[in-house]
């Protein structure tokens, strides 16, 4: 399966590639308030570029549990100028994470080529039109409730068959719009027990039967905390594992803050699985 951008493909079948996370927030659970300067947000994007990162996802809301929604005019404030700045300096393929449309929309034009929507296309109507009409690849990503709410006691009958069911409307929308390059993400740490996130990593195989890459994004999250009792500031290590466990259970791409690490990570995992 290979995947094509405007300066690079990705063939699914040959390595596992790495999403590097830029959070342009104030209170993103792992990093944020880091990059609130435009310098500063470049000049991460770059480093991740140089240790690896096969894309850079760019972030203007934290969308941690608990989180509260922030304005479109302050979204496109924080991301904007790091888009237009990023793709006169890099050919890394750039990501806007949102699930707001007009926000997507002026990120495409100023030089995004992917959108990575956390509610899989179910926040608003007007994602996947927009996404067609401007030729760009999509994310769609699980999640149970909002940011907000998600982490709120999380219930299912039958995880994995109630996330991919989630994940076909999202296809199925996509689709139906004329988006042609698609992306899978269960949603590990949105609206997910512990236990529901193992669980999710042990069964990834299951979602192949979509037919499309999947993607997830076990950094740093709580659950790793949780396991091993550290802080987020503290779970390298932990993610590490995660991520090996990922790949070896069938990610195409796995959505990390620390490049560098999870490269080597995934480079040999891959050696193993895939040579």
């Amino acid at each position: 399966m290979i995947y094509n951008f405007s300066n690079c493909s990705f063939d699914f079948a040959k390595r596992t590639f790495l999403m590097g996370i830029l959070n342009i927030t104030p209170d993103s659970f792992a990093d944020g308030g880091k990059f609130n300067c435009i310098d500063d947000a470049v000049n991460y994007a770059l480093k991740m570029a140089d240790e690896g990162a096969d894309i850079i996802d760019i972030g203007g809301e934290s969308t941690r549990p608990g989180s509260t929604q922030i304005s479109v005019e302050e979204e496109l404030k924080r991301v904007l100028p790091v888009i237009e700045r990023l793709v006169k300096q890099t050919n890394v393929p750039i990501s806007i994470d949102t699930y707001k449309s007009e926000v997507a929309e002026l990120a495409l034009n100023a030089g995004a080529q992917i959108v990575n929507d956390i509610s899989g296309l179910h926040f608003d109507p007007k994602m996947a039109p927009i996404v067609a009409r401007l030729h760009a690849s999509l994310v769609v990503m699980h999640i149970k409730g909002t940011p907000r709410t998600m982490q709120a006691n999380p219930e299912y009958n039958n995880l994995i068959t109630e996330v991919k069911s989630y994940l076909e409307t999202s296809i199925n929308s996509a689709v139906s719009s004329g988006i042609k390059q698609i992306i899978i993400d269960p949603g590990i740490g949105f609206g997910k027990t512990v236990e529901h996130n193992l669980e999710i990593i042990k069964c990834l195989r299951e979602f192949s039967a979509l037919g499309y890459p999947i993607m997830t994004g076990p950094s740093r999250k709580s659950f790793i905390g949780k396991i091993l009792n550290v802080d987020v500031d503290d779970r390298l290590e932990g993610t590490a594992a995660a991520v090996a466990a990922c790949v070896m259970n069938g990610a195409n791409i796995v959505r990390v803050h620390d490049v560098r690490a999870m490269k080597r990570v995934v480079s040999l995992i891959d050696a193993i699985c895939k040579n």
